[in-house]
């Protein structure tokens, strides 16, 4: 691969793949400057919560019109298509994620949120943009504009998605149950970004494998016979046999799959019980499973129901109070990019951006989970989800040398540098585009 990259590098004039990057560069900063860093304040100031998206689907579309696509709000509740089309070729899709979290930002930033949002269930939350889901929309925009303004230089079809509830891993299945592709054609290719906050700003990351896991939600009522505190032997304690099925689905990962398997069993929440003297009827634990292929994640759910089940039969549960395993509907497959697109795309940016795009360091830590795979698999759509950059040099090596932390997405300090990572987002995606719908010569 690196050869193949090198021999193609080795034929292209050395002054045209500058100018190249030069006349993207350059446009793409003078937009930032004169528009899009605007734009990025206004969404960073103003977030919403999942599935409550209204006003910044409305901005969103507005933008997108203004740079002369055809645009549709209200796809699958907030979500936004826009649509360029442009003679014959591909139809190529890129997405991006709208919500905030309910988190109070404390990043001690000039442009921080100090808004509040109710959810769909009525609660009200201070809401901010932790995940930089803020350069993904600008970035959006940043593409949209620079597309139009290359119309001469490519031929096929544009499909920007501006996209709710990622968060809640909820708005990618909306849109599809909305009949996305039955509406608006189906992408030949698709492409996502997320911004990466351990990552260089002003670089990219790309890998052929799996960028995010997939993600289950899963729910274990346990039931047992309540009692006094001071007589546990008249009644069976959930709390109890709770307890020993969490210790026991540990197990699942350390002695049922292969030390080299990615896999994750967390439980994020144990609740029971009403008073310290109370032996309660029931215990309810929420997990989050967490796998990167089907095979594995059939394997870590069926163990998960045969540890709690016969966790209880163990105690003398009786066979009509059995643990009750619920897979919740909050899930989503892994992220799995196409090998061969992989592959043309990163050439492309090579060619164009230069082989110091990528950030050659960077190793992915966690299983984190995102619901882009909606679009991409069933049907298969040939899809690279890659990601961006968001922290300055400076930043990391102080970290790495035993200086503040960088924080972490979701956390109230979380921040990037929104220029470099907003250019290197819309750079990275143009050069994409361009190269998949190549005008004929």
């Amino acid at each position: 691969m690196k050869r193949s990259i090198a021999l193609l590098l080795a034929v292209l004039p050395l002054h045209l793949v500058q100018a190249a990057d030069a006349e993207l560069a350059n446009a793409v900063t003078k937009d930032y400057r004169g528009h899009l860093g605007a734009l990025f304040d206004h969404f960073h100031r103003n977030p919403e919560l999942s599935l409550m998206e209204t006003k910044t689907a409305a901005r969103l579309a507005a933008e997108l019109r203004e740079a002369g696509f055809v645009v549709t709000e209200g796809v699958g509740g907030t979500g936004v298509v826009a649509i360029m089309k442009n003679g014959p070729g591909p139809l190529v899709m890129m997405r991006a994620d709208m919500d905030g979290l309910p988190v109070l930002e404390k990043s001690g930033l000039p442009n921080a949120s100090t808004v509040t949002g109710k959810d769909r269930e009525g609660n009200l939350w201070p809401v901010t943009h932790a995940c930089g889901h803020d350069v993904h929309m600008t970035s959006l925009v940043g593409t949209a504009r620079q597309m139009a303004a290359r119309r001469g230089q490519w031929s096929g079809t544009l499909m920007l998605i501006g996209q709710p509830a990622e968060e809640r891993v909820a708005g990618a299945n909306a849109m599809m149950k909305d009949h996305v592709w039955e509406r608006f054609g189906r992408p030949d290719y698709a492409l996502a970004f997320h911004v990466v906050s351990d990552v260089e700003a002003g670089k990219i990351t790309v890998s052929e494998g799996s960028p995010y896991s997939g993600s289950d939600t899963v729910e274990i009522l346990v039931h047992g016979v309540g009692a006094h505190g001071a007589s546990p032997h008249r009644g069976k304690d959930p709390v109890m046999l709770g307890s020993q099925i969490v210790v026991a689905l540990q197990t699942i990962i350390s002695r049922e799959r292969e030390p080299h398997e990615a896999a994750v069993i967390t439980v994020g929440s144990f609740h029971a019980g009403t008073k310290a003297n109370i032996i309660s009827d029931s215990a309810k634990l929420q997990l989050t499973v967490r796998s990167e292929n089907a095979q594995t994640r059939a394997a870590l759910l069926d163990a998960i129901r045969r540890v709690a089940v016969n966790t209880a039969r163990a105690n003398g549960v009786a066979e009509n109070q059995l643990p009750e395993v619920k897979v919740m509907d909050e899930a989503t497959p892994p992220t799995i990019n196409d090998a061969a697109l992989t592959r043309r795309l990163k050439l492309a940016w090579t060619d164009k951006l230069g082989a110091q795009i990528f950030d050659q360091n960077y190793q992915r830590s966690g299983m984190g989970a995102e619901d882009f795979p909606f679009f991409t698999t069933k049907p298969y759509i040939p899809s690279v989800y890659f990601g961006v950059g968001g922290t300055s040099r400076q930043v990391l090596d102080a970290a790495a040398n035993g200086g503040a932390p960088v924080p972490s997405h979701h956390s109230p300090i979380f921040k990037i540098e929104p220029e470099p990572a907003v250019r290197t987002g819309v750079e990275a995606t143009v050069t994409a585009m361009m190269a998949l719908m190549k005008k004929p010569a």
